[in-house]
């Protein structure tokens, strides 16, 4: 399995970005994907997961302004983001569980600043 991800960059404060996550390999559209974040000094933190099933689930501080899909003909996960803060930078992981095992894509960094 093989996850790339896509969409970082540097935005303004209130502004919008959409992070990519295209899977390859052995996965299916049972397998839960989603995305972690790591800013500088910080632990990686869960952002937002969706289930098989299309079950959706966000850490607090994004509730209302993330939103996660997956489209399962494409193999592709996004993590539409708006109203970004300063404190939403960082890079952002997508991840994929299948049997058993957690894979990482390799990290897109998203930069909030004026």
């Amino acid at each position: 399995v093989q996850l790339q991800a896509s969409g970082g960059g540097l935005v303004q404060p209130g502004g919008s970005l959409r992070l990519s996550c295209a899977a390859s390999g052995s996965i299916f559209s049972r397998n839960d994907m989603g995305w972690y974040r790591q800013a500088p000094g910080n632990e990686r933190e869960l952002v937002a997961a969706i289930t098989g099933a299309g079950s959706r689930n966000y850490v607090d501080s994004v509730k209302g302004r993330f939103t996660i899909s997956r489209d399962n003909a494409k193999k592709t996960v996004y993590l539409q983001m708006n109203s970004l803060k300063p404190e939403d930078t960082a890079v952002y992981y997508c991840y994929a569980w299948v049997v058993g095992n957690r894979y990482w894509g390799q990290g897109t960094l998203v930069t909030v600043s004026s």
